[in-house]
């Protein structure tokens, strides 16, 4: 683990790619292409993640405690190799929320600029 700090703020703003596992990941554990459905499903379609860029994203999340991992069992029903576990960490859900709160604030301006509608119209 390479976290340096336990404010959440320090990791902002996040990749893109990171703070889509944030979210599809919400309070579950799941493997790689759970991740990528997960993040499909909650974005209605509207965001996706690549095999290589989600398994990079993961790695680094991995060693700044965003997320931890675990070997799935060696029994493993898909059949092909091993599947690794991932679950998002107190901090992750930190950071998540930090950067939903930053994205936000950045919506509240383009509302005040007339750029998006003010929410309930």
């Amino acid at each position: 683990m390479t976290r340096r700090s336990n404010d959440p703020t320090t990791l902002l703003p996040l990749k893109h790619s990171t703070y889509g596992v944030l979210l599809a990941l919400a309070d579950e554990e799941l493997h790689g292409y759970a991740i990528m459905q997960a993040l499909s499903e909650v974005t209605q379609g509207r965001e996706a993640i690549l095999p290589g860029t989600l398994y990079a994203a993961l790695a680094r999340m991995v060693d700044e405690d965003l997320v931890e991992v675990r070997e799935g069992p060696d029994d493993d029903p898909s059949g092909g190799p091993k599947r690794r576990y991932y679950r998002r960490t107190a901090f992750g859900r930190a950071v998540a929320r930090a950067e939903s709160e930053r994205l936000r604030a950045l919506l509240d301006v383009a509302r005040a600029q007339k750029i998006l509608p003010r929410s309930g119209r």
